[in-house]
C-alpha cells in the first residue's frame, strides 16, 4: 500500500527517516528505511514523501520510495 507522509528528520549515516504519516498530527515513525535512489540532499525536513507500507499493522515495515 502506498501512503503519504511528511519527513521529520533524515539520518544520512543509516539512510533512515523519521516521518509523520498524513492524517497523524502527533505520532511519528522512526527508523524507516529510505531508498538509496533518493539523493540525501533531497531529504530535508518538511518534504512530502511517498511511503510503501508492506504491513498495515506495522508502520515500521515500510520504505520511503519518493520525495515531492
Amino acid at each position: 500500500m502506498l501512503e503519504r507522509a511528511t519527513l521529520v528528520s533524515f539520518d544520512a549515516a543509516n539512510y533512515t527517516a523519521t516521518l509523520r504519516f498524513a492524517g497523524s498530527l502527533a505520532s511519528v515513525v522512526a527508523s524507516v528505511p529510505v531508498s538509496c535512489a533518493i539523493p540525501a540532499e533531497q531529504l530535508t525536513a518538511g518534504r512530502r514523501l511517498a511511503v510503501g507500507v508492506f504491513d498495515a499493522g506495522n508502520p515500521v515495515d515500510a520504505m520511503v520510495l519518493g520525495v515531492r
